[in-house]
Protein backbone atom coordinates (compact mmCIF):
# COMPACT_ATOMS: atom_id res chain seq x y z
CA UNK A 1 0.00 0.00 0.00
CA UNK A 2 1.01 3.62 -0.46
CA UNK A 3 2.92 4.88 2.56
CA UNK A 4 1.42 8.07 4.08
CA UNK A 5 3.85 10.96 3.72
CA UNK A 6 3.88 11.61 7.47
CA UNK A 7 4.89 8.00 8.21
CA UNK A 8 7.72 7.91 5.64
CA UNK A 9 10.25 9.78 7.86
CA UNK A 10 9.66 7.25 10.67
CA UNK A 11 10.40 4.43 8.20
CA UNK A 12 13.52 6.26 7.02
CA UNK A 13 14.67 6.57 10.65
CA UNK A 14 13.99 2.90 11.39
CA UNK A 15 11.19 3.50 13.91
CA UNK A 16 8.66 1.75 11.68
CA UNK A 17 9.57 -1.19 9.45
CA UNK A 18 6.39 -1.46 7.37
CA UNK A 19 2.83 -0.17 7.03
CA UNK A 20 0.44 -3.13 7.06
CA UNK A 21 -3.05 -1.71 6.55
CA UNK A 22 -5.31 1.24 7.26
CA UNK A 23 -7.69 0.51 10.12
CA UNK A 24 -9.71 3.69 10.20
CA UNK A 25 -10.16 6.95 8.36
CA UNK A 26 -11.69 9.54 10.66
CA UNK A 27 -12.43 13.23 10.84
CA UNK A 28 -9.33 13.85 12.95
CA UNK A 29 -6.85 11.21 11.84
CA UNK A 30 -6.18 8.04 9.91
CA UNK A 31 -5.09 4.95 11.86
CA UNK A 32 -2.78 2.28 10.45
CA UNK A 33 -1.29 -0.96 11.71
CA UNK A 34 2.48 -0.87 11.41
CA UNK A 35 5.31 -3.29 12.03
CA UNK A 36 7.93 -2.19 14.56
CA UNK A 37 10.52 -4.94 14.77
CA UNK A 38 8.51 -8.05 15.61
CA UNK A 39 5.62 -6.12 17.18
CA UNK A 40 2.50 -4.83 15.46
CA UNK A 41 1.47 -1.40 16.67
CA UNK A 42 -0.92 1.41 15.71
CA UNK A 43 0.14 4.60 14.01
CA UNK A 44 -2.35 7.44 14.31
CA UNK A 45 -1.65 9.98 11.57
CA UNK A 46 -3.25 13.33 12.35
CA UNK A 47 -4.86 15.27 9.54
CA UNK A 48 -3.94 18.83 8.72
CA UNK A 49 -6.00 21.56 10.37
CA UNK A 50 -7.74 22.45 7.10
CA UNK A 51 -8.86 18.83 6.68
CA UNK A 52 -10.34 18.44 10.14
CA UNK A 53 -14.02 18.95 10.76
CA UNK A 54 -14.43 18.62 14.54
CA UNK A 55 -17.17 20.99 15.65
CA UNK A 56 -16.94 23.49 18.50
CA UNK A 57 -13.19 22.95 18.90
CA UNK A 58 -12.96 26.25 20.77
CA UNK A 59 -14.89 24.72 23.71
CA UNK A 60 -12.32 21.96 23.98
CA UNK A 61 -9.31 24.30 23.75
CA UNK A 62 -10.53 26.33 26.73
CA UNK A 63 -8.19 25.91 29.68
CA UNK A 64 -5.27 24.56 27.66
CA UNK A 65 -2.09 26.43 28.48
CA UNK A 66 0.10 27.79 25.71
CA UNK A 67 3.47 28.58 27.22
CA UNK A 68 4.83 30.68 24.36
CA UNK A 69 3.17 34.12 24.25
CA UNK A 70 3.96 34.53 20.54
CA UNK A 71 2.15 31.27 19.81
CA UNK A 72 -0.83 32.33 21.92
CA UNK A 73 -1.15 35.63 20.05
CA UNK A 74 -0.84 33.90 16.68
CA UNK A 75 -3.54 31.39 17.64
CA UNK A 76 -5.87 34.23 18.64
CA UNK A 77 -5.28 35.96 15.30
CA UNK A 78 -5.76 32.67 13.41
CA UNK A 79 -2.69 33.34 11.30
CA UNK A 80 -0.98 30.60 9.29
CA UNK A 81 1.56 30.18 12.08
CA UNK A 82 -1.24 30.30 14.64
CA UNK A 83 -3.17 27.52 12.89
CA UNK A 84 0.00 25.41 12.90
CA UNK A 85 0.37 26.01 16.63
CA UNK A 86 -3.29 25.09 17.20
CA UNK A 87 -2.71 21.83 15.36
CA UNK A 88 0.34 21.01 17.48
CA UNK A 89 -1.55 21.90 20.67
CA UNK A 90 -4.46 19.66 19.59
CA UNK A 91 -2.14 16.71 18.96
CA UNK A 92 -0.15 17.30 22.15
CA UNK A 93 -3.38 17.24 24.17
CA UNK A 94 -4.09 13.64 23.15
CA UNK A 95 -0.52 12.49 23.66
CA UNK A 96 -0.31 14.13 27.10
CA UNK A 97 -3.71 12.71 28.07
CA UNK A 98 -2.74 9.18 27.00
CA UNK A 99 0.48 9.19 29.02
CA UNK A 100 -1.25 10.77 32.00
CA UNK A 101 -4.17 8.34 31.95
CA UNK A 102 -1.96 5.31 31.34
CA UNK A 103 0.05 6.27 34.43
CA UNK A 104 -3.21 6.74 36.39
CA UNK A 105 -4.34 3.19 35.63
CA UNK A 106 -7.00 4.12 33.07
CA UNK A 107 -7.29 1.51 30.33
CA UNK A 108 -6.22 3.36 27.20
CA UNK A 109 -3.90 2.19 24.41
CA UNK A 110 -0.36 2.36 25.74
CA UNK A 111 1.35 5.31 24.04
CA UNK A 112 4.96 5.03 22.84
CA UNK A 113 5.87 8.26 21.07
CA UNK A 114 4.52 11.06 18.88
CA UNK A 115 6.70 12.50 16.14
CA UNK A 116 5.69 15.02 13.47
CA UNK A 117 1.98 14.28 13.67
CA UNK A 118 2.28 10.49 14.00
CA UNK A 119 1.33 8.86 17.31
CA UNK A 120 2.67 5.35 17.85
CA UNK A 121 0.71 3.29 20.37
CA UNK A 122 -0.42 -0.18 21.36
CA UNK A 123 -2.59 -2.22 19.02
CA UNK A 124 -5.63 -3.26 21.10
CA UNK A 125 -6.82 -6.79 20.32
CA UNK A 126 -9.76 -9.06 21.17
CA UNK A 127 -9.76 -12.58 22.64
CA UNK A 128 -8.81 -14.06 19.24
CA UNK A 129 -5.88 -11.67 18.84
CA UNK A 130 -7.63 -9.72 16.07
CA UNK A 131 -8.06 -5.94 16.09
CA UNK A 132 -10.54 -5.14 18.87
CA UNK A 133 -13.96 -3.95 17.65
CA UNK A 134 -15.68 -0.80 18.83
CA UNK A 135 -18.43 -1.15 21.39
CA UNK A 136 -20.87 0.08 18.76
CA UNK A 137 -20.24 -3.13 16.81
CA UNK A 138 -20.70 -5.46 19.79
CA UNK A 139 -23.82 -7.10 21.24
CA UNK A 140 -23.64 -8.03 24.91
CA UNK A 141 -25.52 -10.20 27.33
CA UNK A 142 -26.98 -8.47 30.39
CA UNK A 143 -24.21 -9.89 32.55
CA UNK A 144 -21.52 -8.74 30.12
CA UNK A 145 -23.12 -5.31 29.90
CA UNK A 146 -23.16 -4.86 33.69
CA UNK A 147 -19.54 -5.97 34.01
CA UNK A 148 -18.42 -3.73 31.14
CA UNK A 149 -20.35 -0.76 32.48
CA UNK A 150 -18.83 -0.97 35.94
CA UNK A 151 -15.36 -1.25 34.40
CA UNK A 152 -16.07 1.82 32.29
CA UNK A 153 -17.39 3.83 35.25
CA UNK A 154 -14.23 3.03 37.21
CA UNK A 155 -12.12 4.16 34.25
CA UNK A 156 -14.16 7.35 33.98
CA UNK A 157 -13.67 7.99 37.71
CA UNK A 158 -9.91 7.42 37.37
CA UNK A 159 -9.88 9.88 34.48
CA UNK A 160 -11.63 12.53 36.54
CA UNK A 161 -9.32 11.89 39.49
CA UNK A 162 -6.46 12.52 37.06
CA UNK A 163 -8.12 15.83 36.16
CA UNK A 164 -9.31 14.83 32.69
CA UNK A 165 -12.71 14.67 31.00
CA UNK A 166 -12.81 12.77 27.70
CA UNK A 167 -15.27 15.22 26.13
CA UNK A 168 -16.51 12.96 23.33
CA UNK A 169 -16.98 9.58 24.97
CA UNK A 170 -19.44 7.08 23.50
CA UNK A 171 -19.59 3.52 22.22
CA UNK A 172 -17.85 4.73 19.06
CA UNK A 173 -14.56 5.48 20.81
CA UNK A 174 -14.33 2.55 23.19
CA UNK A 175 -12.84 -0.75 22.04
CA UNK A 176 -13.96 -4.13 23.35
CA UNK A 177 -10.60 -5.72 24.10
CA UNK A 178 -9.85 -9.19 25.44
CA UNK A 179 -9.68 -7.86 29.00
CA UNK A 180 -12.57 -5.38 28.72
CA UNK A 181 -13.29 -1.87 27.38
CA UNK A 182 -10.43 0.39 26.28
CA UNK A 183 -10.96 4.14 25.86
CA UNK A 184 -9.58 5.72 22.68
CA UNK A 185 -9.61 9.04 20.77
CA UNK A 186 -8.62 11.80 23.21
CA UNK A 187 -7.58 14.89 21.18
CA UNK A 188 -10.55 16.79 22.62
CA UNK A 189 -9.83 15.80 26.25
CA UNK A 190 -10.29 18.77 28.59
CA UNK A 191 -8.95 19.87 31.95
CA UNK A 192 -11.72 19.15 34.46
CA UNK A 193 -10.79 22.11 36.64
CA UNK A 194 -9.89 24.71 33.99
CA UNK A 195 -12.62 24.25 31.38
CA UNK A 196 -16.01 25.84 32.06
CA UNK A 197 -17.72 23.21 29.89
CA UNK A 198 -16.13 20.26 31.70
CA UNK A 199 -19.15 19.40 33.84
CA UNK A 200 -21.60 19.33 30.92
CA UNK A 201 -19.11 17.33 28.82
CA UNK A 202 -18.68 14.87 31.68
CA UNK A 203 -22.46 14.47 32.02
CA UNK A 204 -22.75 13.83 28.29
CA UNK A 205 -19.90 11.28 28.36
CA UNK A 206 -21.45 9.31 31.21
CA UNK A 207 -24.91 9.61 29.67
CA UNK A 208 -23.66 8.13 26.40
CA UNK A 209 -22.07 5.19 28.19
CA UNK A 210 -25.20 4.53 30.25
CA UNK A 211 -27.34 4.69 27.10
CA UNK A 212 -25.16 2.12 25.33
CA UNK A 213 -24.93 -0.42 28.14
CA UNK A 214 -28.56 0.28 29.01
CA UNK A 215 -29.60 -1.33 25.73
CA UNK A 216 -28.53 -4.68 27.20
CA UNK A 217 -29.11 -3.94 30.90
CA UNK A 218 -32.13 -1.58 31.07
CA UNK A 219 -31.81 -1.13 34.84
CA UNK A 220 -28.83 1.14 34.17
CA UNK A 221 -31.03 3.70 32.42
CA UNK A 222 -32.45 4.93 35.73
CA UNK A 223 -29.05 5.58 37.32
CA UNK A 224 -27.54 9.04 37.90
CA UNK A 225 -23.83 8.37 38.06
CA UNK A 226 -22.78 11.61 36.37
CA UNK A 227 -24.26 13.88 39.04
CA UNK A 228 -23.14 11.61 41.88
CA UNK A 229 -19.55 11.45 40.63
CA UNK A 230 -19.27 15.15 39.78
CA UNK A 231 -20.56 16.23 43.18
CA UNK A 232 -18.00 14.00 44.89
CA UNK A 233 -15.31 15.50 42.64
CA UNK A 234 -16.38 19.09 43.38
CA UNK A 235 -16.34 18.38 47.11
CA UNK A 236 -12.88 16.83 46.95
CA UNK A 237 -14.19 13.42 48.03
CA UNK A 238 -13.66 11.44 44.81
CA UNK A 239 -10.97 8.76 44.66
CA UNK A 240 -10.53 5.84 42.26
CA UNK A 241 -11.96 3.57 44.98
CA UNK A 242 -14.87 5.73 46.13
CA UNK A 243 -18.01 3.53 46.44
CA UNK A 244 -20.73 4.59 44.02
CA UNK A 245 -24.46 3.95 44.11
CA UNK A 246 -25.73 5.48 40.89
CA UNK A 247 -28.23 7.43 42.97
CA UNK A 248 -28.53 11.18 43.31
CA UNK A 249 -31.14 13.35 44.96
CA UNK A 250 -31.54 16.94 43.82
CA UNK A 251 -31.45 19.66 46.46
CA UNK A 252 -35.09 20.75 46.58
CA UNK A 253 -34.49 23.47 49.16
CA UNK A 254 -36.19 26.64 47.95
CA UNK A 255 -34.78 30.07 48.60
CA UNK A 256 -37.04 32.67 50.27
CA UNK A 257 -36.23 35.53 47.88
CA UNK A 258 -38.24 38.12 49.83
CA UNK A 259 -36.31 37.41 53.03
CA UNK A 260 -33.04 37.36 51.13
CA UNK A 261 -33.74 40.77 49.55
CA UNK A 262 -34.73 42.16 52.95
CA UNK A 263 -31.40 41.03 54.37
CA UNK A 264 -29.51 42.62 51.47
CA UNK A 265 -31.36 45.92 51.84
CA UNK A 266 -30.81 45.92 55.61
CA UNK A 267 -27.09 45.28 55.12
CA UNK A 268 -26.87 48.12 52.58
CA UNK A 269 -28.70 50.50 54.95
CA UNK A 270 -26.34 49.61 57.77
CA UNK A 271 -23.34 50.09 55.49
CA UNK A 272 -24.42 53.58 54.38
CA UNK A 273 -25.37 54.51 57.96
CA UNK A 274 -21.82 53.67 59.05
CA UNK A 275 -20.43 55.78 56.23
CA UNK A 276 -22.59 58.77 57.22
CA UNK A 277 -21.59 58.41 60.86
CA UNK A 278 -17.93 58.22 59.93
CA UNK A 279 -18.26 61.32 57.72
CA UNK A 280 -20.02 63.21 60.50
CA UNK A 281 -17.20 62.40 62.96
CA UNK A 282 -14.60 63.58 60.46
CA UNK A 283 -16.45 66.89 60.02
CA UNK A 284 -16.64 67.41 63.81
CA UNK A 285 -12.90 66.86 64.09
Amino acid sequence: MKIPHRIQPLIDDGMIDAVLQRLKSGKEADVYTVLCGEEIRCAKVYKETTQRSFKQAVHYREGRNVRNSRSARAMQKNSKFGRKQQEETWQTAEVDALFRLDNAGVRVPQPYMCIDGVLLMELVTDVQGAVAPRLSDVALSEEEAMAGFHTMIRNIVRMLCAGIVHGDLSEFNVLQAAEGPVIIDLPQAVDAAANNHAESMFARDVGNIIAYYGRFAPQLLNTRYAKEIWLLYENGKLTPETPLTGLFTEDTHTVDMDSLLDEIITAEDEHYERLRASKARDEED
